[in-house]
């Protein structure tokens, strides 16, 4: 608990219950520790870990502890605190300040000594109505009396590089003092050190400056308490609390959730670097506007102060970022609006105008700050106090430059101080496009900054390398093969039976009837395949008399000796059917059983050439961008914004042409025809997922290209052989097949999202699937898993499934003894397809090719059959690894699909 003066400041300060417990902690070492000039660190050590196992060393030559809070939470007036429970509770009044840079070291000397300033820490401290003395290395040679040092508390800021540079001058001696700043220091017998952000300088020699001051406690920091040297990241051994950003985030309280972004369908292959930063920079603006309008409806409507965002543009190089400015402010760019609201920002300004705009910087939060824009380079460092960014945009930035503390933790503060509720203003955007798969990645990755709740952990066990088998049930048979299903039917029946059923029988042999019953039930549902023509079937009226009735009588004549009768067990068998069918058509794809044979082979010569536009899937900058929140289960969302880009343009067809017939092979009169018909190709495919105006701009911009890939197409021939298949009579659907699976019984079973390499993922058990038609799955390659997360965040897919090795009786190859195991099932509401997914190099092999062909015929026999009887038709789709993101969806996925040299629209 904390004691009354601990109360007092955690009330006036009006700490976050993450402040508050430090607070409490921090009362609990002030009390432990002797607090003496001259320590024995061996007992000190062994009196606090009693208290707090996780500190392990101080790693200083005196007592020092770390406390690790997530940016955005507030160490600053967590300082404070401190600071002002050591003054209240022990009567110190000396404190040295410790930052890592100029920007942190110029912003707490105004936060701990000016009371003008709104974030003010001692604010509503009656022992700080009179502000603390604030000396600096500017400063400390200025005072000419010692008792100025004496007078009230008096706090020591400064940064390491000031540090180290002036430790020398620091230690001469003063004419007026009679000593040296550096030996008044050490004379001081309450100076406690205080490190701000201490990861950057943890083993920095200014250490070797401050063990020398001899201070009674240290004080510590951080965000992320370790240490990176080379590959290796060192955990600090002092941390006495932590609150993570992944804990942060878990909350949902204190911080915004971050996202990355790109655009649907986005191929950033298909750009130039500097194409691809226009791009971004033109969704940021997107996002940015749209944020801008939210914020001000909200604070119109809720009575507040309205908050003026910007946006973060990271540069790779000074270049670069004179090369951002120019498009930023030219006409062309929303029509000239940003002219004078871009500010530049780099390690190679100097003098005044760094330190005018490091005041901009550091004003933008004010309402009369026109910039709206600021473009950095390398100098993304912590001390942006700031509450009003909202869309980061880094170019050409790696997934682990741009998932890091120094680049979200920059717009996670929130503006109302905590969360309201409205997505966009509780919402940091992270614009992406190129490095959005690896960004959601590395954040899916069990350690990474907000998937981590702790970086000290314990020492883990040692793996167990002996592997086994795991059973991957259907979810139809997870549900009705459920206890709890079993203890329904139990309940039913002992309360609809009739007297002397239940006057005669214990409840155990009603379990056993109960459990007869559901699982009668669950085979003879799955078995309706055999006797109705549709999957619907199930639910008519007619057809569940029908199970009704052989369920009772099979289950009188299972238990003669009970007394049942039919009306005894009507209630519980009508749940029982009830219960099956609904897992059945809600959880089960109706998948018809057929054998697929060949039965014939032809060879073909050449087929009617159609334009292949696998490598043609371009996109104008207006289209729906996706967002993923980068936290545990964070959401993946589509995101559309009222701002367009693009101005309608003209008709291109006829200048494409004129680059196809220049070349010598092509003679216009013979092969306009040809031509303008693969044109057309190529305008109907745009159009099938662009609008007439979109799809203008694209042609229009990138005519050349488009007739160069038209003419290299025309220049191929295809020529292949091919097998015949045959497909049996069929039934409408079947049994959804148990899957089994190996791993390694030190292994987890893996959620589908976390983030493994590639090469790990085939050895793996995955689970937390909410459409898919079993209850764990493994993966053949990550293509495969990140296909499994397509299907799961696409609102276009009803359920899908990865069908067992004999679910499907299709067969191919010489002779047909090969069996064919398709990689998925996908339902949507008006169709279902078969999906293959291969590697790029694959695609045009004998053997997948064949695969296809057997696959197709499965899919026209079966779409036969439904189309007469009520089904959904049957489609077959082969991809390249190379085109399944996961930004894709899935209906684009199915439209784009590779023809391989077959038809396969069927």
């Amino acid at each position: 608990m904390l004691n009354s003066n601990a109360k007092f400041i955690n009330n006036r300060l009006a700490l976050r219950p993450p402040q508050t417990e430090s607070l409490q902690r921090f009362q609990q070492i002030a009390d432990i520790l002797s607090l003496s000039k001259t320590p024995d660190l061996d007992a000190e050590l062994v009196k606090i870990r009693e208290a707090f196992p996780t500190l392990t060393s101080f790693e200083r030559e005196f007592p020092s502890v770390c406390f690790a809070l997530a940016t955005g939470i507030g160490k600053t007036r967590l300082m404070g605190a401190f600071i002002a429970y050591l003054h209240y509770q022990k009567n110190i009044n000396n404190f040295f300040v410790m930052t890592p840079n100029l920007t942190i070291y110029k912003k707490l000397k105004s936060d701990l000594g000016d009371p003008s300033n709104p974030k003010y820490v001692f604010r509503g401290l009656d022992k700080f109505v009179n502000p603390p003395r604030i000396i600096d290395g500017d400063n400390y040679e200025d005072y000419r009396q010692l008792s100025l040092f004496d007078a009230g508390v008096t706090i020591n800021v400064f940064n390491i590089s000031k540090l180290n540079s002036e430790s020398g001058r620091m230690r001469r001696l003063n004419e007026v003092l009679g000593q040296s700043y550096f030996s008044y220091l050490q004379s001081l017998t309450d100076l406690c050190i205080f490190m701000d952000e201490s990861h950057h300088y943890h083993a920095d020699r200014g250490f070797d400056t401050i063990n020398e001051l001899h201070p009674i406690l240290g004080v510590e920091l951080t965000a992320t308490p370790q240490i990176q040297r080379g590959a290796r990241k060192i955990a600090f051994k002092n941390v006495v609390y932590e609150y993570s950003l992944a804990h942060a985030l878990n909350d949902g309280l204190y911080v915004k959730v971050p996202v990355v972004f790109t655009r649907k369908d986005f191929r950033p292959e298909e750009y130039t670097p500097e194409q691809l930063d226009r791009e971004k920079m033109n969704d940021g603006i997107r996002l940015h506007e749209e944020t801008k309008s939210k914020l001000d409806v909200y604070a119109r409507a809720n009575g507040k102060s309205v908050v003026k965002p910007f946006v973060l543009v990271v540069a790779k190089d000074t270049e670069h970022s004179r090369q951002i400015k120019e498009y930023l402010t030219s006409d062309d760019f929303y029509r000239g609006y940003y002219k004078d609201k871009v500010l530049e920002i780099n390690s190679a300004q100097r003098g005044s105008e760094k330190d005018e705009n490091i005041e901009l910087l550091l004003s933008l939060e004010q309402q009369d700050n026109r910039i709206e824009i600021v473009i950095h380079v390398n100098m993304l460092k912590e001390g942006w106090d700031v509450t009003n960014l909202y869309t980061i945009i880094p170019l050409r930035a790696s997934a682990s430059e741009t998932l890091t503390e120094q680049t979200i933790g920059r717009g996670l503060r929130l503006p109302y101080g905590q969360r309201t509720g409205v997505d966009e203003v509780d919402r940091l955007s992270v614009v992406s496009h190129d490095r959005y798969e690896a960004i959601v990645s590395l954040a899916n990755d069990p350690n990474s900054l907000v998937r981590r709740v702790y970086y000290i952990d314990p020492t883990e066990l040692e793996s167990d390398d002996q592997r086994e088998t795991v059973e991957m049930p259907s979810v139809y048979d997870e549900l009705t093969n459920a206890e709890s299903f079993t203890e329904q039917l139990t309940l039913t029946l002992r309360e609809t039976a009739g007297e002397y059923y239940v006057g005669s029988n214990t409840q155990g042999q009603t379990v056993q009837v109960a459990q007869f019953v559901a699982k009668l039930t669950s085979k003879t549902v799955i078995e309706l395949g055999k006797q109705v023509k549709t999957f619907d079937a199930t639910k008519d009226e007619e057809t569940r008399k029908i199970v009704h009735s052989s369920i009772v009588s099979e289950t009188i004549r299972q238990f003669p000796s009970l007394g049942l009768k039919k009306e005894d067990l009507a209630a519980v068998v009508e749940q029982a059917i009830e219960t099956c069918v609904q897992a059945l058509t809600g959880n089960v794809i109706p998948i018809p059983v057929a054998v697929v044979q060949p039965f014939l082979e032809v060879k073909r010569g050449f087929y009617e050439f159609s334009l292949d536009t696998r490598s043609i899937i371009w996109h104008p900058s207006d289209d729906t961008l996706i967002g993923t929140e980068l936290q545990k289960g964070g959401e993946t969302f589509e995101y559309d914004t009222k701002f367009a880009l693009f101005p309608k343009t003209d008709t291109v067809e006829n200048e494409i042409v004129r680059y196809i017939i220049v070349h010598d092979n092509v003679d216009y009169s013979s092969c306009a025809n040809l031509i303008y018909s693969l044109i057309g190709d190529a305008k109907r495919h745009f159009l099938s997922y662009l609008n007439s105006e979109e799809t203008e701009k694209v042609m229009r911009d990138r005519q050349r290209s488009l007739a160069d890939i038209i003419y290299a197409q025309m220049n191929e021939h295809f020529y292949k052989e091919e097998t015949s298949y045959r497909a049996s009579s069929m039934r409408p659907f079947t049994r959804i097949e148990t899957s089994f699976g190996g791993k390694f019984k030190s292994d987890d079973l893996y959620d589908l999202r976390a983030t493994l390499p590639a090469s790990e993922v085939k050895a793996k058990v995955f689970r937390g699937f909410k459409k898919a038609c079993h209850t764990l799955y493994k993966f053949d390659s990550d293509t495969e898993r990140r296909f499994a997360i397509v299907l799961e965040n696409d609102g276009a897919v009803l359920r899908w499934m990865r069908p067992s090795a004999k679910q499907f009786n299709i067969y191919y190859g010489v002779g047909g003894v090969s069996r064919y195991e398709p990689d998925f099932v996908a339902e949507t509401a008006d169709t279902i397809y078969m999906v293959e997914t291969k590697a790029a190099n694959e695609i045009n092999s004998d053997t997948v090719k064949e695969k296809a062909v057997a696959a197709m015929e499965y899919c026209r026999a079966v779409t036969e059959w439904n189309t007469e009887n009520g089904g959904k038709p049957w489609e077959y789709a082969l991809l390249s690894h190379d085109e399944v993101h996961l930004q894709s969806s899935f209906m684009f996925l199915m439209k784009n699909r590779m023809r391989t040299g077959l038809k396969l629209d069927l």
